[in-house]
């Protein structure tokens, strides 16, 4: 294995495809020593301890929920991980989320964090295969999976992906930030980033689901938000909050573009050394997603989390009142 952090896909149509992958890849990394993570479906995971065993030293089973059903929760689980790992020299993750029932949105996440983990995990030492089952996943995430691995895995053998895309390329190709499409200004504010915080969280607590511990949440993610923005020189920005498709999103906008804004801002969990955008990660951890972007004409950050039925948007309107905007 080589000493640095090696991702490969695997597209496969059968159970013995899957078991061509997935068997030498566990079984060699136990002769080696080197602790095998299997967060694979559950029917996978029987069919490949049906072939080495069901007690099996080194190997670790792991279904969809210990890594996280969303894409940032699941990169942080790998990079922890490895974290307890290291110093074993060298850890291998067969990584396979279940895809029944994601939405597009969804699925277009995970391609994104995909190309995330190229970045994110580079000095690691995980071997990282992750297999897409052709009888269940969409053609259109199945191409994304040559453009997110540098290797694909056919059987036992490993080939480059003529279609690999440098991951901030894939990043850029795939935001999907876009405020200025936005025309409901019955939810829009603009003022300092203290009023837009309060803004936030009175125009968003009457959408958001009847927990108190939802708003709160909510609250620290917007706030990490406005925090990195005021870290980057913005102190104003402009604010949308509205229901989207049973969601509460709410999109923060400066005119002031930022330096440098990383792709993949938000997927790392903060290390000793503290970096720019570090507090993003808990707001990434909190809502069900999180997109930054800036170009010359502003930067924006955008983020959602489960909301009530839309119907509630009369009482947000009525909340909205109170700040006289």
């Amino acid at each position: 294995m080589k000493e640095s952090f090696l991702h490969q896909g695997c597209i496969y149509g059968s159970d013995a495809e899957f078991l061509a992958m997935a068997v030498p890849f566990v079984q060699d990394g136990q002769r080696r020593g080197e602790p095998v993570l299997v967060a694979t479906t559950r029917p996978n995971q029987d069919l490949l301890r049906d072939v080495i065993g069901w007690k099996t030293e080194g190997v670790e089973y792991a279904d969809d929920g210990h890594l996280g059903h969303r894409p940032p929760q699941h990169a942080t689980a790998i990079h922890h991980y490895w974290s307890r790992h290291q110093s074993a020299g060298a850890v291998r993750v067969l990584a396979e989320p279940e895809w029944t029932g994601r939405s597009g949105r969804e699925m277009e996440a995970f391609n994104r964090m995909e190309a995330a983990l190229n970045v994110v995990l580079a000095d690691t030492e995980i071997w990282m295969i992750c297999p897409y089952d052709t009888r269940v996943v969409e053609a259109d995430v199945l191409e994304d999976v040559r453009r997110t691995h540098p290797e694909c895995v056919v059987g036992g053998r490993a080939e480059p992906s003529s279609q690999f895309m440098a991951p901030e390329e894939f990043a850029r190709l795939r935001s999907s930030s876009q405020p200025q499409s936005i025309a409901a200004d019955l939810f829009r504010f603009e003022g300092e980033l203290a009023a837009v915080r309060r803004y936030v969280l009175n125009t968003a607590t009457a959408l958001l689901r009847s927990d108190e511990d939802a708003v709160g949440m909510f609250g620290i993610a917007v706030g990490e938000a406005i925090t990195y923005l005021a870290r980057q020189g913005v102190d104003r920005a402009a604010v949308w909050v509205r229901p989207a498709a049973d969601r509460v999103v709410c999109t923060l906008h400066s005119d002031t573009p930022l330096d440098h804004v990383h792709p993949f801002v938000g997927y790392r969990p903060p290390g000793a050394i503290e970096r720019p955008g570090d507090g993003l990660w808990l707001t990434n951890q909190i809502c069900e997603w999180l997109d930054v972007t800036s170009d010359a004409s502003g930067c924006t950050i955008e983020l959602a989390m489960p909301a009530q039925a839309a119907d509630d948007l009369r009482r947000a309107e009525n909340s909205r009142l109170s700040f006289g905007s």
